[in-house]
């Protein structure tokens, strides 16, 4: 019978982030399958709307991976990263003719997941 091995990983999410989540995904691309070093390089210097709040929660799942399952910083990588649509907040806005035109504010979830390479 074969043992199973359990892969250890470490995760931060953020839910209901004020950004649209195709904001989010064009910087999450870039980042995926990075080594952590490599992705807090392209968050901080990526001039999208994005990147701040990706390096301050890769950040947080850096030091969830250091702190609660005792991982090597030098081993990590980011193993995924997606960002899911949360719900929209509706708003009005005055058009012509006395009509009205609805605004969308898309809200975000994301997630980062870190795993140790061999």
């Amino acid at each position: 019978m074969e043992e199973k091995t359990q892969v250890l990983e470490a995760r931060a999410t953020l839910s209901y982030a004020r950004i649209a989540p195709r904001k989010v995904k064009i910087v999450a691309d870039l980042m995926r399958g990075k080594s952590v070093e490599e992705a807090q390089r392209i968050a901080k210097f990526a001039p999208k709307a994005s990147s701040d709040i990706l390096e301050k929660l890769l950040n947080s799942a850096i030091a969830n991976a250091e702190n609660n399952h005792f991982m090597n910083r030098a081993n990590l990588y980011v193993a995924e990263i997606y960002a899911n649509q949360g719900p929209t907040l509706k708003r009005i806005r005055p058009a012509a003719k006395g009509s009205a035109v609805r605004i969308r504010k898309r809200t975000s979830h994301i997630t980062i997941v870190l795993r140790e390479s061999k």
